[in-house]
């Protein structure tokens, strides 16, 4: 079996982690400044929610509309103009005395030029770990982002209260400028996949959304991820929480942090785990991503808070069995589109989480409305889990790595049937 270190001689490999490491380091850094900035001009939880919102709404266009990008280009070229794009619409945001809407506007734009770097990252590791050490390269990757989200995080909450806001979104803008180095030293060139250049964009949207909507396995993992619209509120109401205890920004970094730290723990363990026993206990860590936050009614402290978000980040690592299981079940050609809805249905679901956790801040104490979001969460994870399992995805041999596994499927689904 394949190790660690068969993934780090891999130097495509080494490339891409770099790379997403550290610009997704940078993006945490912005999204502190973004909220601590927010929240300190207008002292409103409504606006500083509704502020991380925008993190996540954009992929509402962005992921049906453009992660097909990544499937008609190369996605070499894709990942680069992407990280470009981003790093020069960061430098504006750091440009002093910017009205709100205009920051907003700008942030909509930084994620839209995400979304096809995404899918295209995800539809190219098939390529680069093409045999048994994808599954394992997807844990460390999944680890090594949390690992960099709590650094970016924690040490965003520091720069921000010793710097501001301006040069902590310079920083972001540098990050994405080394990712895009990185990327383009070090990737081959490959070139679109097959019969791409033929295909209309509209095609391309409507076959991608058949292909997830068609399958019920798809569904379910689509909506075993959606649970994190309930979990990520304590993440996203995270300044007027630590200031609800008294806290400044050096305590939101750490709260933030604590998920990141409990989600890239959870990763280590869950990557480990036999594959049976990773799809039993997927729709189960989804329960308990939320329910972990419901004693925040109880109003706790700052450190029994770190450890609730750290619990909940944890319990989170079921995206990685999920993710895995997603994109190795759609064809290449289709990858990037597939994997640019379900992204979509996932970021929306956090950002009307979001969104509504914030209106309800305003008028509702804000550890109340962490734990009502947990409690709301529970009752989301357990139909998903439902879903799960009507799909009979766990006794089976999981999806293929090829879009013409329909036919096995059905041949084994009718094998079982019939004893």
């Amino acid at each position: 079996m394949p190790g660690y270190r068969d993934l780090a001689r891999d130097r495509e490999f080494r490339a891409l982690v770099g790379a997403h490491v550290v610009s997704v380091a940078g993006d945490q850094f912005a999204r502190v400044a973004l909220t601590v900035h927010v929240y300190d001009r207008t002292a409103s939880a409504t606006l500083t929610a509704l502020t991380y919102a925008l993190t996540f709404l954009p992929d509402l266009i962005g992921g049906p509309l453009l992660s097909g990008l990544a499937d008609r280009f190369a996605r070499k070229e894709v990942m680069v103009a992407a990280d470009l794009v981003r790093a020069a619409l960061l430098l504006l945001m750091a440009v002093p005395g910017l009205p709100l809407w205009v920051l907003a506007a700008l942030v909509v734009l930084v994620q839209l030029a995400g979304a096809p770097h995404g899918a295209a990252r995800a539809a190219v590791l098939p390529h680069i770990l093409p045999d048994e050490r994808y599954p394992l390269g997807q844990a460390v990757i999944g680890t090594l982002t949390q690992a960099a989200q709590v650094a970016g995080f924690v040490c965003g909450g520091a720069l921000v209260a010793w710097l501001g806001p301006g040069p902590v979104l310079v920083a972001d803008a540098v990050t994405f400028g080394v990712s895009a180095l990185l990327i383009g030293l070090h990737l081959l060139d490959r070139p679109a996949p097959a019969r791409a250049h033929v295909r209309a964009w509209p095609t391309d949207l409507v076959g991608g959304t058949r292909l997830v909507w068609g399958d019920r396995r798809l569904r379910a993992l689509v909506a075993l991820a959606c649970v994190s619209g309930f979990y990520i509120v304590g993440e996203a109401l995270a300044v007027p929480y630590a200031a609800s205890l008294g806290a400044g920004p050096a305590a939101v970094g750490l709260l933030f942090g604590a998920y990141a730290a409990g989600a890239a723990a959870g990763m280590l363990v869950v990557a480990h785990l036999g594959e049976r026993l990773q799809l039993r206990l997927m729709p189960w860590l989804a329960i308990a991503a939320c329910a972990v936050l419901v004693p925040a009614a109880l109003r706790p402290g700052l450190v029994i808070s770190t450890g609730m978000f750290a619990l909940s980040g944890a319990a989170s690592a079921y995206h990685l069995v999920a993710n895995t299981r997603f994109v190795r079940a759609v064809p290449d050609e289709s990858r990037g589109q597939a994997f640019g809805l379900a992204v979509t249905a996932l970021r929306v679901s956090q950002g009307i989480g979001v969104a509504l956790a914030g209106l309800a801040a305003e008028t509702i104490a804000v550890h109340r409305v962490v734990a009502a979001a947990g409690a709301l969460g529970v009752l989301a994870a357990g139909g998903a889990a439902y879903l799960w399992r009507l799909s009979d995805a766990s006794r089976s041999d999981g999806p293929s790595q090829s879009g013409g596994s329909s036919r096995s499927g059905e041949r084994d689904g009718r094998r079982r049937r019939h004893g």
